[in-house]
């Protein structure tokens, strides 16, 4: 259930509007081609507006997490911050394991074992979100959650239910074009 109009949420929503979307013409990562964007390294880069968005999201945990998991790039900051406002630990998820070094796909600690949230700054097609559940639940983790901070409704919720995740969204698209 959405907070009232006039809630600290919709405040929120507006704030992230106003300082990341973009209009024009970009490709987005499924290879669709689109006509807005929403740059989250400009929300990432704000001090203020990332600890506000990670607290905002530190409401849509999962009871019984014990892990966050920021997958790369973007999710990065995300966990890292929500990890200081839960008090959980954060990992950093690589798009794939290292070939080098420890060969790791996540760092910053194990994850086998443990119930997961994976962090995501923007879900579109959940292509790239799938793919990592899938690498991390290899690896013993208990991913049942995705949590990000826009779901651009573009089939990602339902291609990320199809693998067993939900996916808890701060805003959609819709929401933050008001």
């Amino acid at each position: 259930m959405r907070e009232p109009a006039t809630s600290p949420h919709l405040t929120l929503a507006r704030r992230l509007y106003e300082r990341a979307h973009l209009t024009g013409e970009f490709r987005l990562r499924s290879g669709a081609l689109s006509g807005e964007y929403f740059d989250k390294y400009l929300l990432e880069a704000d001090p203020e507006l990332l600890l506000e968005v990670a607290r905002a999201l530190a409401g849509l945990l999962p009871p019984g997490a014990q892990a966050l998991a920021g997958l790369e790039l973007g999710g990065v900051p995300l966990a890292t911050v929500l990890s200081q406002v839960t008090g959980l630990p954060a990992r950093f998820v690589r798009k794939r394991a290292k070939d080098y070094g420890t060969g790791r796909l996540a760092e910053g600690g194990p994850l086998a074992g443990l119930r997961v949230a994976v962090v995501e700054d923007v879900v579109s097609s959940g292509g790239q979100v799938i793919e990592s559940c899938a690498q991390l639940r290899a690896r013993g983790a208990r991913v049942e959650a995705v949590l990000c901070v826009v779901d651009r409704e573009m089939g990602g919720r339902e291609r990320l239910a199809a693998e067993g995740l939900e996916l808890r969204a701060l805003f959609t698209m819709g929401e933050l074009r008001g």
